[in-house]
């Protein structure tokens, strides 16, 4: 798929644009432990892409640890505070290496640019204000997990940014992410190329099993779809 072709690249945030050795993942077993409760890094990278709440209730449901309504609103409140102090303190909270100048590129091919994320809204704004990706144009939407009715793999995030942009037709959109469940979002919502990018938590083996259309090891691998 050529420039001409896409008119809106929908990017995943952790782990495919912006650095995440595990950080995310120790978020998670940081608030477990907050709560009282122990999980491995195992347990965790599975689950990595989805919404965070929907993370916390599988990962709770699969430990068979019940304690009431309102504890995985509980546990998610935990995690998002050590994920807001991360990315607003952490001097590992950088771009992934060419991240900045595909955006760049994409924007100039006009191509528009967007970023979603199984975070909440809060935690992405925490990242984009880090980075300065909204206030300087960088990008030119985002969106969080807990803006639609439901999240990943549920097309739903992808949709309501091809709404604002004006996009009508998901064969001009691809989506790029490092986790299956991105991979089965972009397949969901229709789009024309789906990316696989080795960056992030799982490896080649597990995304080439949710068949991506293409998988790469840097994001300057696009560069040729511009």
């Amino acid at each position: 798929m050529s420039a001409r072709k896409i008119q809106l690249a929908v990017f995943d945030i952790a782990g495919t644009t912006v650095k995440d050795e595990d950080f995310v993942a120790e978020a998670f077993i940081g608030a477990f432990e907050d709560a009282g409760i122990t999980i491995a890094i195992q347990d965790v990278n599975p689950l990595m892409g989805f919404r965070k709440i929907d993370a916390i209730t599988t990962l709770l449901d699969q430990m068979g640890v019940d304690r009431g309504d309102g504890f995985p609103a509980y546990v998610h409140e935990l995690f998002e505070r050590r994920m807001i102090s991360f990315y607003a303190t952490s001097e590992e909270v950088v771009p992934l290496p060419h991240a900045e100048e595909l955006f760049g590129r994409l924007r100039s091919a006009g191509v528009y640019v967007a970023l979603n994320s199984g975070f909440p809204r809060v935690v992405v704004d925490a990242i984009l204000e880090r980075l300065g990706w909204q206030a300087s144009g960088m990008i030119d939407f985002s969106i969080a997990s807990d803006e639609v009715p439901v999240g990943r793999p549920y097309p739903f995030m992808i949709q309501k940014i091809m709404q604002a942009a004006g996009v009508s037709d998901a064969e001009h959109v691809m989506k790029v992410g490092d986790t299956t469940v991105d991979i089965e979002e972009g397949r969901l919502a229709g789009c024309g190329l789906v990316v696989a990018v080795t960056t992030g938590a799982q490896s080649r083996e597990e995304l080439l099993r949710a068949s991506p259309d293409r998988i790469i090891d840097g994001l300057n691998e696009l560069f040729d779809s511009i």
